[in-house]
């Protein structure tokens, strides 16, 4: 009998000692106290996976790290941006794929390619001359252009989430390039966008669609005899080590639109959102602030290195220029629509760029 009772005083002790641990473990959730391994699942980070494919030290690498840097500091580390620049993780042509299948959560692709992702009016920014300068086009992606871009990008299960610049392009060549007659015959790599090949074939060039990783290499080997590219570009990319001549004919404006999967954007905690919204605020204004800077400093570093003669074009040689590429604005009324070319030219106006 008494063996009995100590046995079941054992029993009642353990029981006790169960009871109470999980009414202190329902008292600390409850207060918001965190115990392993009941909250482990809830102080796992969310994982951003942010690809571009431009290298780090270009406007928009520098501008994708500092926004790493924000958000891990905003979310006090629930959430974790892993950057991965120049494609190494996904390449070019599987930017969107990847995105619609969870592989990435944040992209930045020029605007030219969400052509090929059935938002055709983003190859407006295409037309050669249609920008003269980039707080132009950074006020018309500010107003109802950008917003009606973005709600097209919705219907597509992609959400955009801010505009990135980098600059204006600069012809290159193995060839003098001092007027448009120079680019005929010439093999010259464009993304992938409608616009930019009819801007080619207006010049007598074949345009050749070619992802930017792949450009060096075609170029070394005699695949491609040119290419269109803001400095910035030309310079990390390293092409200016096998291209002999460029121009600074400015003709046409590449930026990115910063976007990610709509699914994942919408499961996200509000808050968490709040403070991601907040790091993009600020890495625009970074990137934004230092593309112009970035672009400058390596079109003069291309200059000093000795393998690159640059062409600065007078006014004459711009309006040759300007001229050669008038009927692809024609072209593009035929890919937007009309209606949308008169928006667009209204904005363009509105911000100051006139006509």
């Amino acid at each position: 009998m008494l063996r009995r009772n100590k046995s079941v005083n054992r029993e009642l002790l353990w029981t006790g000692e169960i009871m109470s641990a999980f009414f202190v473990r329902s008292v600390a959730l409850f207060l918001g106290v965190c115990f392993l391994p009941v909250c482990w699942a809830q102080q796992q980070p969310i994982i951003i996976k942010f690809s571009h494919v431009t290298t780090a030290d270009t406007p928009k690498g520098r501008a994708a790290d500092l926004f790493r840097m924000r958000a891990e500091d905003l979310t006090k580390g629930r959430v974790r941006v892993e950057v991965y620049p120049n494609a190494t993780l996904i390449k070019d042509p599987d930017e969107f794929s990847a995105l619609q299948q969870g592989l990435v959560q944040m992209l930045a692709p020029p605007l030219s390619k969400f052509g090929s992702a059935g938002v055709k009016e983003f190859e407006v920014f295409d037309v050669p001359y249609m920008f003269s300068d980039r707080l132009i086009v950074r006020k018309v992606l500010a107003g109802p252009v950008g917003k009606e871009l973005f709600q097209k990008l919705d219907a597509k299960g992609i959400h955009g989430l801010a505009y990135w610049d980098n600059g204006f392009k600069v012809m290159s060549a193995n060839r003098p390039l001092n007027a448009p007659a120079d680019m005929k015959g010439m093999k010259v790599r464009i993304q992938n966008s409608k616009v930019i090949a009819a801007q080619m074939s207006a010049l007598g060039a074949a345009p050749q669609v070619m992802t930017l990783a792949q450009t060096f290499a075609a170029l070394q080997n005699g695949t491609l005899d040119g290419t269109e590219n803001p400095p910035s570009n030309m310079y990390s990319q390293r092409i200016h080590e096998v291209q002999k001549y460029a121009a600074d004919t400015n003709h046409g404006y590449l930026g990115y639109a910063v976007v990610t999967n709509r699914q994942f954007w919408d499961s996200l905690p509000a808050d968490i959102r709040t403070l991601l919204e907040q790091a993009l605020r600020d890495a625009t204004r970074y990137g934004n602030s230092i593309a112009q800077q970035e672009n400058d400093d390596a079109l003069a570093v291309v200059e000093r290195s000795g393998r690159t003669r640059v062409t600065r074009l007078n006014e004459v040689q711009r309006k040759a220029w300007q001229q050669a590429l008038l009927p692809v604005r024609k072209e593009a009324e035929l890919r937007v629509g009309a209606d949308f070319m008169k928006v667009l030219d209204r904005e363009v106006i509105a911000a100051g760029g006139g006509k």
